[in-house]
Order: structure tokens, then C-alpha cells, then sequence
């Protein structure tokens, strides 16, 4: 048998050099707090004060929904939600509640320019949509319009999606669904004036159709709140030719907690 020692020195060197080598960046750039920005032992990590105030959402949840139950109800057992209001997609599933320090991240994602933080949240999204993520063909971010993304620089949900393609090995198509209408913001609007505010907003390009005809699609967006922006993006990824749509997101707002006058983002 051949003797092990000089490969394992070798790895030693590497990981020792990669070690040396990262210390300038973490003196020059030291580690944050996901949340509160407090200094951290390693990026991507919450502080021991912001750690209790995320909420992680677990089973049992509506396995149409993914809202959480507070008990288990059963094996197939739906939420008042799915039953009401079947949505156009398959499932929805969310990592976390959208409060607390999962509101400052999703906030400083979007408005702060914190796209390091994409990553991060991307791996609390691939736990929690593990079964999503395990049936799927190709990832779709909800889109900006244009005007929206030239003012922004970057699409929020893309940096997300592209994080969890990275994550999981699933392909990655940015450009196979356009946002074709200017739609108002819709924070301050209420839950019927959201949908009608993205009602036909979304479409698939013809040269776009191949990249989701017949397939799984898994639809990417930081927050879940109405429903209303997945649910106007999950029927033109249908009408492209999608065989089914998957709706992964950050944060949910839960239901029975939602306002009009809410900073979100759907």
C-alpha cells in the first residue's frame, strides 16, 4: 500500500496557505452579523442576539402551502389556504418567517446592496426546499422590469436563485421569463390591488419557451407575502410550456400576519 503521509502533508500546505492567505481579507474585511452587522466569527453567521429572533419554518407544514401547522394534522392534510384558494403552482415552500432579523436581511439584500448576503440565505432556502429542489428541472428568478433593474444594478430573487443553483447543481436560466409591465410598488397596496397590480405582468419569451418546455420548473423570490407576484409568474411559466411550478422563497409572511403598510417585497 502506498504511504498516505506525502498527500497528506500536501493537503496540510494547501489548507495552511489558503489559511495565510485569507487573513489580510478578514483584517481588512472582518466577518458581520448577517443581521445586525456586530462582528462574527466567519461570514454568513448570526450573532448570538440576532440567532433567537429568526424563526426557522418547519413540519409539519401544508404540503401545498408550506405554511406551518402547530401540530401535526395528519398526512396529506391541507391548509384552510390550499383549500380556499388553490394556487396555480404545486408547492410553496420559505426558510423562515418573515420578522425580526429575517426582515433586516431580506431589506438588506434589496435595498443595501448586501448580495453577500445571497448565498447565506440560499442555504437556509435549499434546507427547507430540499423536496423541491430534488424533483426540479431548472430554476426561474422572478424577474425586474428593466427600468427597475437599471435603477437597482441587480435582481434581488436572481442572486438568490443563482445561489441555490450553486448549492444544488440545478440549472440556472435568468432570462426565461420577462417582467413585460411597470408594475407600482407593492408595498402600501392591499392584498386584491396586488394581484391586479401583476395581473399579465409576467410572459415567456418565444426563444425561452425550450428552456422550460416540459419541465419541472423551480421559481425563486425573496418573500412570499400575498402570493400574488408568484402566482401572475407561476401562469406565464405555465403558458410558456412549464409542466409543473415550484415556488421556493427566502421569507413567508405567515398568514393572519400580513398588512397593507408591510416593507415587503411581493
Amino acid at each position: 500500500m502506498a504511504d498516505p503521509t506525502p498527500e497528506i502533508k500536501s493537503i496540510g500546505i494547501r489548507n495552511l496557505a489558503r489559511s495565510a492567505f485569507g487573513w489580510p481579507a478578514r483584517i481588512l474585511f472582518p466577518p458581520v452579523c448577517a443581521g445586525c452587522r456586530r462582528h462574527v466569527s466567519q461570514p454568513g453567521v448570526l450573532c448570538g442576539a440576532c440567532w433567537p429572533k429568526l424563526r426557522l419554518l418547519e413540519r409539519p407544514w401544508c404540503p401545498v402551502m408550506g405554511t406551518p401547522f402547530t401540530h401535526h394534522m395528519g398526512e396529506g392534510f391541507l391548509s384552510a389556504e390550499a383549500i380556499a384558494d388553490p394556487p396555480p403552482f404545486e408547492r410553496a415552500r420559505a426558510a423562515v418567517a418573515y420578522s425580526g432579523v429575517a426582515r433586516q436581511m431580506v431589506q438588506g439584500l434589496k435595498y443595501q446592496d448586501r448580495t453577500d448576503l445571497a448565498p447565506w440565505m440560499a442555504r437556509w432556502m435549499v434546507r427547507a426546499g430540499a423536496d423541491l429542489i430534488a424533483e426540479a428541472d431548472v430554476v426561474v428568478p422572478v424577474p425586474l422590469h428593466w427600468r427597475r433593474f437599471f435603477r437597482r444594478r441587480f435582481n434581488q430573487s436572481a442572486e438568490l436563485a443563482r445561489a441555490v443553483c450553486e448549492l444544488s447543481g440545478l440549472s440556472f436560466a435568468p432570462s426565461a421569463m420577462q417582467r413585460v409591465k411597470l408594475t407600482r410598488q407593492q408595498v402600501g397596496l392591499e392584498r386584491q390591488e396586488r394581484e391586479e397590480n401583476v395581473r399579465a405582468a409576467f410572459r415567456v419569451p418565444a426563444e425561452a419557451e425550450i428552456q422550460i418546455a416540459g419541465r419541472r420548473v423551480l421559481l425563486i423570490d425573496d418573500v412570499y407575502t400575498t402570493g400574488a407576484t408568484v402566482r401572475a409568474a407561476t401562469k406565464a411559466l405555465k403558458r410558456g410550456g412549464a409542466a409543473t411550478v415550484d415556488v421556493l422563497t427566502f421569507a413567508r409572511v405567515l398568514p393572519g400576519d400580513f398588512r397593507a403598510d408591510e416593507s415587503v417585497t411581493i
